[in-house]
């Protein structure tokens, strides 16, 4: 290969990794609805790359529970039956509220301002019904709030069940058709600023479970 070319051809491994990255993102905050069938054609059409990163990137979301494939090799974003989202939800009740109790220590101003202003995004996206960028934004309130909990291994467990969950948060938003923001995410707040940790853990809990519930319903 000519010098050339290795200076205009991307390393198949950093292709892999961006594909792997973007296609995450877009599951996670519900850009692809549930039942999706995606190829490793398009895959590859989609974001210029061959099909040995865009085959190495489904079996990644593969193994993560962000796409199913089928003993016949089709490909799809997952489409959850109702006991799989009660599974999910409770594990997002038990450990989102362990983060954000261990979070409440470490929490300062700076946090709490950080905070609303992203709630402040939440509201403008439920204002212009754009569902992704509300559960971008929505999903972006958790992290920043359990990032302070300085828990890797936890926040790394949650993430995989907001990967799973993504299309299935897109359904529901548009089930619910909001017109506010989450109205829990005050109460969160308000629950930082008081130090009331059984107010923060009543209020994390209600806010990752009273929707899901909803849906499987």
């Amino acid at each position: 290969m000519s010098a050339r070319a290795t200076e205009t051809t991307p390393p198949i491994g950093a292709a892999h990794d961006r594909v792997y990255r973007q296609l995450r993102s877009r599951i996670m905050y519900g850009d692809i609805m549930p039942g999706v069938a995606l190829t490793l054609r398009g895959i590859g059409k989609e974001f210029g790359v061959s099909m040995t990163p865009a085959r190495e990137s489904v079996r990644r979301l593969v193994a993560e529970g962000a796409l199913t494939m089928s003993s016949s090799g089709r490909i799809s974003t997952p489409e959850l039956s109702n006991e799989r989202i009660e599974e999910l939800a409770a594990l997002r009740a038990l450990i989102e509220v362990e983060l954000a109790s261990r979070a409440l220590p470490r929490a300062h101003m700076a946090l709490i301002e950080r905070l609303q202003a992203i709630n402040g995004a939440v509201a403008e996206a439920v204002a212009h019904r754009d569902a992704v960028s509300y559960i971008r934004t929505n999903l972006e309130f958790h992290r920043t709030l359990y990032l302070r909990a300085q828990a890797p291994a936890m926040l790394a467990m949650t993430e995989t069940v907001w990967l799973q969950m993504g299309p299935t948060m897109r359904a529901l938003y548009g089930r619910l058709r909001r017109t506010e923001p989450p109205q829990y995410h005050r109460l969160i707040i308000a629950a930082l600023r008081a130090g009331d940790e059984p107010g923060l853990r009543l209020a994390v809990r209600s806010d990752v479970t009273m929707g899901l519930r909803m849906l499987a319903s």
